[in-house]
């Protein structure tokens, strides 16, 4: 029974310094990444937003940056942001697991990288990566840093998924959606108004739609490449956001909940809330 116990618990030993091992490795591999997205940095232009900038603008992009920035609107080079949310898997499941995320924004050139750990359940995490960074797109989702599930990169449709995401979630840094910063605005309608942003070969186009108090409510994407069993399937997709409150002198949304608009009805998988919010600015 000694050597029975004895082996049990070197075992027990053997997957728990693999696991910690693993853990690292990952957390090296993110670090490497937003070291990436600082390196690529292009030279920062002047922190102060004249008002011009904005008053160029189509309407409702005008008025909703002229609320969102402040009375001293400045340039944002950088945004790190803590997450709190839950995720669903498949539609039709009904069942959220809870996240956590750490999430690093660089505005000049665009890219990020989102960090997070899921519980599926007691005692099994599933560590998930997001990134486009110098111009790509990747994925890489691995049950406690260990088994993979998803690898991707590098592919145009995860590239482009990726810019559209960022472009989407520029509302928590909206400095981000001015033109100096490569955004381009069509407008839409007296509500609505179409931002499209290029790096590299990826161009990608999101629609923002304003509420009556003139902040982003909705961000949607008619197509929007989803992963379907390893096959990248173009599906409508929207972002909605809300109860905006000011954060070190910005408006941005406390949460916001994302989805696919499936034929079969609206599938929404992600939802979370901001815990914290850190923003670095360009050069006075």
């Amino acid at each position: 029974m000694r050597v029975a116990g004895l082996v049990i618990l070197v075992i027990l030993v053997a997957v728990a310094l693999t696991l910690v091992v693993a853990r690292v490795r990952w957390r090296s591999v993110t670090s490497d990444l937003v070291a990436q997205l600082s390196d690529s940095s292009m030279e920062m232009v002047s922190a102060a937003i004249l008002p011009a900038e904005i008053d160029s603008l189509p309407v409702p992009v005008a008025r909703y940056l002229g609320a969102v920035l402040g009375s001293d609107p400045r340039q944002i080079a950088s945004v790190r942001v803590l997450w709190t949310g839950e995720f669903a898997q498949r539609p039709g499941v009904g069942e959220w697991k809870p996240l956590r995320a750490e999430q690093v924004f660089h505005t000049r050139p665009p890219g990020f990288v989102w960090d997070a750990r899921m519980s599926l359940g007691p005692g099994l995490d599933v560590l998930v990566r997001d990134a486009f960074v110098c111009g790509g797109g990747s994925v890489r989702g691995a049950i406690h840093g260990l088994v993979p599930v998803v690898d991707v990169h590098g592919t145009p449709e995860i590239s482009a998924g990726a810019l559209q995401r960022y472009l989407g979630e520029a509302v928590w840094f909206p400095a981000a959606l001015l033109p100096r910063n490569g955004v381009c605005w069509e407008s839409l309608s007296d509500s609505s108004a179409r931002a499209s942003l290029t790096v590299g070969e990826t161009s990608v186009t999101c629609d923002f739609r304003f509420g009556a108090d003139g902040l982003v409510e909705r961000v949607y994407v008619p197509s929007r490449f989803r992963d379907v069993d390893g096959t990248p399937v173009p599906t409508p997709w929207e972002a909605l956001v809300s109860k905006y409150e000011e954060r070190d002198g910005v408006l941005v949304p406390s949460g916001g909940e994302a989805a696919w608009l499936l034929p079969d009805g609206r599938f929404p998988y992600w939802r979370g809330e901001v815990a914290s919010l850190e923003y670095s600015y360009g050069e006075e």
